[in-house]
């Protein structure tokens, strides 16, 4: 089996030791071939390449971000039923996706639960969302959510590093001193459906949770998942209140829609279009993407072959 390795350099010491063992551990299995990321897109370039070259795994190693552009680089013609299988170790800050699949949010443990997996020729095929050209494996966000990761995106650059504590504090920065919270500039248009206009932020799912404070799960759209279509959790108000209503509910281990606080769902969408009356901030998979006035998203059933 021709596999791929696809790590990225800026990697914590348990995830080198998760490498290591992985490397280590199917050195006689695989034919493997380890490849550094070096700059933004990199993964989707070398997925491409193991996609081209007819690989039979990809395996990222990295953050959300790694993932992401990795699972675009395997999907650069579509889905297909002949597609290298896709392999995560997560090593980021907040490893959604991997988490989604139950996977232990920890390199090393993630590498050993794989190789039992590769071994037992254990899989899963997952639905993923596609929005306009982008596909993404858990979230996209159009307003507060996106000017958050905006920020933090700057402030990594600058040398910080991603906490829970970092994106709270840039959340609350964000939500009570910058985002304009007065003039509402969202429709979401599900077909069949009558538009919701004037929201303030909407995030669509493509499975739940939508992310995570460390340990904890943040969870607007309880009813989606892989096997699903889309979900739209959208907000009508940034007032404090319903705000914290809102998060509160979020939190809690319900399995029903939320309800209240000026928040607005959708579930199991094949399409939904976001529109916005100025540019406004949009992200994919927690990776800032610029302004848009239009989104167009979308859900593709059975997508890719997940080791898990």
């Amino acid at each position: 089996m021709r596999a791929m390795l696809i790590a990225n350099p800026k990697a914590t010491s348990a995830s080198r030791r998760a490498r290591d063992l992985f490397v280590r551990a199917f050195s006689g299995e695989l034919n493997l071939e380890i490849a550094t990321t070096g700059h933004r897109g990199h993964a989707t370039q070398l997925a491409r390449k193991a996609l081209d070259e007819q690989y039979d795994l990809v395996i990222a190693l990295g953050g959300d971000g790694t993932i992401n552009e990795a699972v675009n680089g395997l999907l650069t013609h579509g889905p297909s039923p002949d597609l290298p299988a896709l392999a995560v170790l997560p090593s980021g800050s907040a490893n959604v996706f991997a988490r989604a699949l139950g996977l232990p949010n920890d390199p090393h443990r993630s590498a050993k639960h794989i190789l039992t997996a590769l071994r037992t020729d254990s899989h899963r095929n997952v639905g993923l969302g596609l929005a306009d050209d982008r596909y993404f494996t858990f979230s996209g966000g159009v307003g507060l959510d996106a000017e958050v990761v905006r920020v933090v995106e700057a402030l990594r650059l600058s040398g910080a590093r991603a906490y829970p504590t970092l994106y709270l504090r840039t959340l609350l920065r964000q939500f009570f001193a910058v985002t304009d919270r007065r003039r509402p500039a969202l429709t979401v248009e599900c077909p069949g459906l009558p538009p919701v206009s004037d929201l303030f932020l909407a995030v669509v799912s493509n499975t739940a949770p939508w992310t995570y404070l460390g340990p904890f799960p943040i969870n607007p759209s309880p009813l989606s998942g892989f096997d699903s279509g889309l979900a739209v959790f959208g907000a009508r108000s940034l007032d404090v209140r319903p705000v914290l209503h809102v998060i509160g509910q979020m939190m809690l281990p319900h399995t029903t829609p939320r309800r209240g606080g000026g928040g607005v769902s959708l579930h199991d969408a094949t399409e939904v279009t976001i529109r916005s009356s100025r540019p406004i901030a949009f992200q994919l998979d927690g990776d800032y993407l610029g302004e848009r006035e239009e989104v167009v998203f979308r859900s593709v059933p059975n997508a890719l072959r997940i080791v898990v």
